[in-house]
């Protein structure tokens, strides 16, 4: 009788790993002195969502094409955050951890930055971070959103 129970208990608390991020969908802008960056994310449709986002800091734009999609063509396949930050080839993020407005993507290369990639929403805030080791050392690179108008720019 116990083994049931247990099972049952087990699978509650495994991680949803196709969970439904329709929190993220918007426009997002993060004002920080010297440093602006939008992210825009679509609704999630059929299993997928597309993302872009663009940051001027220091007279230089940089911009980053990313996806949340199956991690292969199989419709019951987990979700993972695919990251192409200008061009490059796309790094891969499976979920392993999701909540109602948590989601936390980490892609299995152990010598990669970032290993781990975060977005937590709170109202009308949404908090993103990156995390993992680089030269040896932890590193944290975090952004506060707030949701915004649709090409809305920080004050000058």
């Amino acid at each position: 009788m116990l083994t049931p129970l247990l099972l049952a208990a087990a699978l509650q608390t495994a991680p949803d790993l196709r969970p439904d991020l329709g929190w993220m969908a918007g426009y997002w802008l993060s004002c920080e002195p010297g440093r602006e960056v939008s992210e825009t994310w679509t609704d999630p449709r059929l299993n997928l969502m597309l993302g872009t986002s663009l940051t001027v800091r220091g007279g230089r734009a940089g911009w980053e094409l990313s996806r949340i999609a199956p991690v292969d063509p199989n419709p019951a396949a987990p979700l993972a955050y695919f990251a192409q930050p200008e061009g490059q080839p796309a790094a891969v993020f499976p979920v392993i951890v999701s909540g109602p407005s948590r989601v936390v993507f980490e892609q299995a290369a152990d010598d990669d930055f970032p290993k781990r990639v975060v977005y937590e929403r709170d109202g009308d805030v949404l908090n993103a971070r990156i995390e993992g080791v680089l030269n040896g050392q932890e590193r944290i690179i975090r952004w506060r959103f707030q949701k915004a108008e649709l090409n809305a720019r920080c004050p000058s």
